[in-house]
């Protein structure tokens, strides 16, 4: 297996075999933060959800750099909808992560119940464990889901506009867990439409249009004349 968790080498992914986006080569280095940045509609989305299995590969090649059956990435989707009147508690929701990686038919024992309690520890929501799900804000059940995306134990935390829909003050709260568990040395790939954010505290960006991507440093890429010399005009 490659020494980087995720390699893609000329990766094509669209739906129903219509491309979306073309020709994507890059690799994501152990321990990297990266953001997925791009203008609205440019393929973002579609890029991590072909990169996790949710969107057809058309052609090349995704490879993880380790067994995703045993230890599954983190993901984090854009938008969860988990039904109000089904009576979750905060911290069932995290156990749902934990039985990402248990055998078919094994039951949830106190181990299980422990590792859950410490990833919400991790993202500072230890006091509301058994309180309903449905009754958080939303800063906060991003991050309940942020803590079920870790329960898996992964190598990789993949989030898909985790601060989408958030207050200023949730999603300075939201950033500062997800930089914490980089800080600890979880690769991150994280979606976000917040170019500020992106100068300032991620060093390396891949950049989504006209059907492509490239990455590079964070600098450079989002630097409109420098990118404009490696990211083509789509020819579709």
């Amino acid at each position: 297996m490659s020494s980087a968790p995720l390699t893609l080498r000329d990766v094509s992914i669209g739906y129903d075999g219509q491309p979306i986006l073309e020709h994507v080569t890059f690799a994501i280095e152990r321990g990297e933060f990266v953001a997925l940045l791009g203008p609205n509609g440019a393929g973002k989305t579609t890029l991590l959800r072909g990169v996790l299995g949710l969107a057809d590969v058309l052609a090349g090649e995704v490879q993880w750099g380790f067994d995703r059956r045993a230890r599954p990435p983190g993901y984090v989707p854009q938008r969860e909808s988990l039904d109000a009147i089904f009576p979750l508690t905060v911290a069932e929701v995290v156990l749902m992560g934990v039985y990402a990686r248990l055998s078919p038919f094994r039951r949830i024992g106190r181990s299980e119940r422990d590792h859950a309690l410490d990833c919400l520890a991790e993202v500072g929501l230890s006091e509301l464990a058994g309180g309903p799900f449905w009754s958080l804000s939303g800063g906060q059940k991003q991050r309940v889901l942020i803590a079920r995306a870790l329960a898996v134990a992964p190598e990789v935390l993949v989030l898909d506009e985790p601060t989408a829909g958030v207050d200023p003050a949730a999603e300075d709260a939201i950033m500062a867990v997800i930089a914490r568990l980089h800080a600890a040395g979880l690769t991150v790939v994280l979606v976000s439409h917040q170019l500020r954010r992106a100068r300032t505290s991620i060093g390396t960006v891949i950049w989504v249009e006209n059907g492509r991507a490239v990455k590079g440093p964070a600098d450079v890429v989002l630097d409109v004349e420098q990118r404009a010399e490696f990211l083509p005009v789509s020819t579709r």
